[in-house]
């Protein structure tokens, strides 16, 4: 009974987070769709990731880095290709990443909503040298198989979502 119970309350928890709505907008302030190419997402040859499994918007150094959606703060630290970067749980369980920031102004834990202040663009990480900008990528923890492709590592595909055409459908 008990394996029953903790199954429904798991699958429970699961539907309501795709029952959740997600209204996105560009996590830059002030960026319009031309601050970014839409052909990035899944370019290759991208460095040593193979291929670019997000888009990055361009900005003045310094532009407020927002929210694209509300959500929770699960991480705020420094990785190493990433820099100062900022992941947020959002509707539909979908991981928001925000990477090569100048600063972060949230914490772990801390509930953001769209619109809101995350930090400022830069170009920490791998991004050092380069044009003042935010790398934004969407993973689905839950597996979406109709998007793989046979595309060089195009079976990811079905966790990496295209935030360019996310961005545009809304």
């Amino acid at each position: 009974m008990y394996a029953k119970s903790t199954l429904l309350t798991l699958v429970s928890i699961i539907i309501l987070g795709l029952l959740i709505p997600q209204r996105s907008e560009i996590p830059v302030r002030g960026a319009t769709l031309h601050d970014w190419h839409e052909n990035t997402f899944w370019h290759e040859p991208w460095g040593s990731s193979g291929v670019h499994k997000g888009i990055d918007i361009f900005g003045k150094i310094g532009t407020g880095v927002i929210a694209a959606t509300d959500g929770i703060v699960i991480y705020e630290g420094v990785v190493k290709k990433g820099g100062k970067v900022v992941v947020i749980l959002g509707p539909k369980w979908r991981v928001h990443y925000y990477a090569h920031l100048q600063s972060y102004s949230v914490k772990q834990g801390q509930w953001v909503r769209r619109g809101e202040l995350l930090g400022r663009l830069g170009d920490s990480g791998n991004a050092q040298g380069k044009p003042a900008h935010v790398h934004y990528s969407i993973l689905s923890l839950l597996p979406l198989p109709w998007l793989a492709t046979t595309e060089t590592q195009g079976w990811k595909k079905m966790f990496y979502l295209n935030p360019g055409l996310i961005l545009t459908s809304e």
